[in-house]
C-alpha cells in the first residue's frame, strides 16, 4: 500500500509514514493528502516585493543592478490590493505559506492606504506575511550626490523631465509614524508590519539612527537590503570609513530584530558580526546572478559561524516564475562547495527555508504545511528509501505541490487557490496595466536614457564600472 509521509524536520531525519489519513497526529487534521503525496512544513518565501506584474512584462530587463532600477519606473498603475493578490496568489499556488513583502511605494501619504490593501490581499489568500514599509530619505539614483550627478549624461529635456519627478521626503517623525500607523491598521494576527530602510545608500544617518531606536522602543523587526552589489561596497565604504556594519552596530541597529537581504558583498569579519548580534541574512541567488551582482558568502557563513540565513526570490526567480523550489535548489547547488563532503547541506537549506524564514517574517510557531505530490517525484526510482530532502531538493518545483495550509486553513488544493479566483484577478490586473500601456510608451525613451547615464555615470567613477 501506498503510504503518505510526514516529513517533519528535512534534512534532519526520514519521514514517518500512515497506512491512513486518520493515523496522522491530530494537528493535521485540516490536510487532505492522498495515498503517495508527502506533508512537510511550509518554506518561507523572506525577502520578495509583491510584483504582480512581473518586471520583465513592464520592460525592465535584467541588467547591472544600478542600471535596472530606472527600469521600475515603468512599472503600470495598478490596484495595489490586486498587485498583492496575484503576487501573493501565485506564492501560495506553489505550497508557500508565507512571505516577506518590501512593499514599493516611496509616497508616504499613500503608504498606510496601500499597505491596507496589501495586507487584505494576504488575508484573503489566507498566507502569512511580513510587511517592511519603506523607508529613505536619499534620491534612489546615483550613490553619491544624487540625480544631478546624471546631468551631464542627458539630454536637456531628459534631464528636465527626470528633475521635474524628483520627490520631496518626509521627514523622519513623518516616516516612522506611518509605519506604526499601518502597524494601528492592522487586525490579521498573521501579520507582521515592519520598518523597512531600503538600504543604507538611500538612508541618512539620522533616520538609520532613528530607525535603530524606534524598533527597540517597538520592538519591531527591521527588513533591510545590505550590500548588494558591487558598487553599493565601494561607496559604502567610502561614507563609512569604519565599514557599514560596524556604524549600524555602533547605532544599535544589529540585533536579532534585523533581517538583511542580500549581502553579497559582505566580508568575513562582518559576517561573523552579524551572527554575533544575532542578525538574519536573506540570500537571494538568482536575483543576485540577474543584476550581475555576484554570489553570496554562504559558504564562509557555514565555515566560519556566520549569521543564520533564510531565502527569498526577490521577484526574480531562476525561471521567472516564482518558485521558491528552485530557488532552493540553486542555492544548494551554488554552495556545494568542491571537496569530498558537502559543504552546505539539505538540513542547511531547509532549516533557513522554514525556521529561520519564520523568524525573518516573525512566525516562529508557525505550523503551515505544504502537501507534495512525491509519488509523482519517485514515480521512476527503484528503491522506495530515497532521502527525501535530497529528492526535493533535486527535482522538486511549483507543480507538484498540491496543497497548502496556513494556520489550519486550507489555503491551495490541487493547484487552486480556495480563497479566491486567481485567474480573474490575473486577467483584471493585466487589464489594468494595459490600460495604462499608452504612459508606459511616452515614458519608455527617458527610461532607457536614464539606464544608460546611469551606466555611463558609473562605468566613469574610479572601481565602478
Amino acid at each position: 500500500m501506498t503510504k503518505i509521509r510526514l516529513l517533519e524536520r528535512p534534512g534532519h531525519a526520514p519521514s514517518m509514514r500512515f497506512d491512513r489519513l486518520a493515523d496522522l497526529p491530530p494537528q493535521f487534521g485540516a490536510i487532505a493528502p492522498q495515498p503517495g503525496d508527502l506533508i512537510l512544513p511550509s518554506p518561507v518565501n523572506a525577502h520578495d516585493h509583491g510584483y504582480g506584474i512581473r518586471t520583465l512584462d513592464f520592460g525592465a530587463v535584467d541588467d547591472a543592478l544600478e542600471v535596472w532600477i530606472p527600469g521600475l519606473r515603468l512599472r503600470p498603475r495598478t490596484d495595489p490590493y490586486l498587485e498583492a493578490l496575484v503576487a501573493f496568489g501565485r506564492l501560495a499556488k506553489t505550497g508557500v505559506g508565507a512571505t516577506m513583502h518590501c512593499h514599493n511605494s516611496l509616497n508616504v501619504d499613500r503608504l498606510v492606504d496601500e499597505a491596507s490593501a496589501v495586507m487584505r490581499a494576504a488575508s484573503d489568500i489566507g498566507i502569512r506575511l511580513a510587511l517592511s514599509c519603506p523607508l529613505l530619505d536619499h534620491d534612489a539614483w546615483a550613490y553619491d550626490g544624487g540625480p544631478q550627478r546624471l546631468k551631464p549624461f542627458l539630454q536637456a529635456g531628459d534631464w528636465q523631465a527626470l528633475e521635474s519627478t524628483i520627490p520631496a521626503y518626509a521627514p523622519i517623525s513623518s516616516l516612522l509614524a506611518a509605519v506604526e500607523a499601518v502597524a494601528a491598521a492592522n487586525t490579521n494576527p498573521l501579520i507582521d508590519v515592519q520598518y523597512g530602510p531600503i538600504g543604507p545608500q538611500w538612508c541618512s544617518n539620522a533616520l538609520l539612527e532613528a530607525i535603530a531606536e524606534a524598533s527597540a522602543f517597538h520592538n519591531r523587526r527591521i527588513h533591510m537590503h545590505l550590500l548588494e552589489s558591487p558598487r553599493q561596497r565601494l561607496w559604502l565604504d567610502r561614507r563609512f570609513p569604519e565599514g557599514i556594519v560596524t556604524y549600524l552596530d555602533k547605532i544599535g541597529f544589529l540585533s536579532p530584530r534585523l533581517a538583511v537581504a542580500h549581502g553579497v558583498q559582505l566580508r568575513p569579519d562582518e559576517l561573523e558580526l552579524l551572527a554575533e548580534r544575532g542578525v538574519q541574512l536573506v540570500s537571494n541567488p538568482t536575483a543576485n546572478l540577474r543584476l550581475r551582482s555576484g554570489v553570496a558568502p554562504i559558504l564562509s557563513m557555514i565555515e566560519h559561524g556566520g549569521p543564520a540565513f533564510a531565502i527569498g526570490l526577490d521577484g526574480t526567480g531562476l525561471d521567472d516564475d516564482q518558485d521558491l523550489w528552485r530557488e532552493m535548489r540553486l542555492l544548494y547547488l551554488l554552495h556545494g562547495g568542491r571537496s569530498l563532503t558537502r559543504q552546505l547541506t539539505a538540513e542547511n537549506i531547509f532549516d533557513g527555508a522554514i525556521q529561520v524564514g519564520c523568524q525573518v517574517v516573525n512566525a516562529r510557531d508557525a505550523e503551515d504545511f505544504a502537501i507534495i505530490d512525491y509519488k509523482a517525484l519517485i514515480a521512476d526510482a527503484l528503491f522506495d528509501d530515497l532521502d527525501e530532502a535530497e529528492v526535493l531538493l533535486t527535482r522538486m518545483s511549483a507543480r507538484y505541490a498540491c496543497g497548502l495550509v496556513v494556520a489550519g486553513r486550507e489555503v491551495m488544493r490541487k493547484g487552486e487557490l480556495t480563497g479566491v479566483d486567481f485567474d480573474a484577478a490575473l486577467a483584471e490586473l493585466l487589464a489594468q496595466a494595459r490600460a495604462d500601456l499608452p504612459r508606459l510608451v511616452k515614458q519608455r525613451p527617458l527610461v532607457n536614457a536614464l539606464s544608460e547615464a546611469t551606466r555611463a555615470y558609473y562605468a566613469g567613477c574610479p572601481g565602478m564600472s
